[in-house]
């Protein structure tokens, strides 16, 4: 009788154990840290939303977002309309965070998070998401996955080792919350995805946000380059060019290309360090990650840490007068020639951009 009192108990407390891990599981919340420009929430950080959704069918995700002055407003007006399963918005908004910098946003999460208690914290695989989440999970005392192309549950995810030759499975088993870095390509959003009713909107109370984080750091200047051209991060077209282009003064005819395709410019490592292009269009492992409808590569030898940058893209043209260069072994399409007769040729035979093709 006694064995059988101890099995009926030993059953009761697995029964129990599995309920509560059950119900726990069922439960998940995300804060998604938003990235906005000119009043609008950049398409990155809505593509993380996208991941979000993946991690649970019954999810809350909130967006964050700080700054300050009307823009800020405006970034929260389009967040609370961005995405169907946005459940709330959170504005911080003060002029401490008028500036993105690492030290003042890690603090504000660990906040937001003490107060949301939230199982999962995501942004985008961009300079911003990069720049924030390792000091916040330094400061909740967790270790951040980086870089997940898949999400195949709570806390299962794929991401590409390797500089992308290999993909790895990571199972999260630390304290909560998991942070995630997503890689926006590949969470793409539907168009279908969309909302009549706004999320509610709703400020962060900073008066526990610490003064002292401010003397650690200071903005000095943002550089950007003037351009009608489309963003890299999320154009459909992408013209790159490698070192082959030999002079910043040849790289043009890759803008002038761009410009006949109405697609943005990218370049790799080497023709960022020989100073032929600024290096935020730097396409690459440790530039941006692309993933274009047409990726076309001119003078682009394909070393490694380039194609982990662009090897998501739907269809690769590469041209390059080396018949043996590794590009082509991830081309789609590919030419061997000479780029300075046939980048001429195809501005020749190619209309304006405001003419149909």
């Amino acid at each position: 009788m006694a064995i059988g009192a101890m099995l009926r108990a030993f059953r009761l407390r697995n029964a129990s154990f599995s309920l509560r891990q059950s119900t726990t599981s069922r439960f998940i919340s995300t804060l998604v840290l938003a990235e906005h420009e000119g009043g609008s929430i950049k398409s990155s950080s809505i593509s993380s939303v996208e991941a979000a959704k993946c991690l649970s069918k019954d999810n809350s995700i909130s967006m964050l977002l700080a700054g300050s002055g009307p823009s800020l407003q405006q970034a929260a007006t389009h967040a609370s309309l961005c995405h169907p399963l946005v459940s709330q918005v959170l504005v911080a908004d003060s002029d401490k965070f008028m500036h993105p910098l690492a030290e003042t946003w890690a603090n504000l999460v660990e906040l937001v998070q003490k107060k949301g208690g939230y199982t999962h914290i995501l942004a985008a695989s961009g300079s911003f998401g990069k720049n924030i989440l390792p000091r916040a999970a330094a400061l909740l005392d967790v270790s951040p996955v980086t870089d997940v192309t898949e999400i195949s549950g709570s806390h299962q995810f794929v991401r590409p080792i390797y500089a992308g030759n290999a993909l790895c499975t990571v199972k999260y088993t630390g304290e909560s919350p998991c942070i995630l870095t997503v890689r926006a390509p590949s969470f793409p959003v539907p168009a279908s995805e969309t909302r009549s009713d706004a999320a509610p909107i709703t400020q962060v109370d900073l008066s526990a946000f610490g003064e002292e984080i401010l003397e650690k750091s200071r903005f000095v200047k943002r550089s950007t380059q003037e351009t009608e051209r489309p963003d890299l991060g999320n154009a459909r077209i992408v013209v790159t060019g490698g070192r082959g282009l030999k002079s910043a003064e040849n790289f043009k005819m890759i803008e002038k290309l761009a410009e006949k395709l109405d697609a943005a410019v990218g370049a790799t490592r080497a023709a960022v360090d020989a100073g032929f292009i600024p290096n935020e269009l730097q396409v690459g492992q440790t530039g941006k990650i692309v993933a274009p409808e047409l990726y076309m590569a001119f003078g682009v030898s394909g070393a490694i840490q380039h194609v982990a940058g662009m090897r998501d893209s739907k269809v690769i043209v590469a041209i390059n007068k080396d018949a043996d260069a590794p590009i082509f072994q991830v081309a789609d399409y590919g030419l061997v020639g000479d780029l300075f007769e046939i980048i001429p040729e195809l501005l020749e035979k190619l209309p304006e951009k405001n003419k149909k093709l």
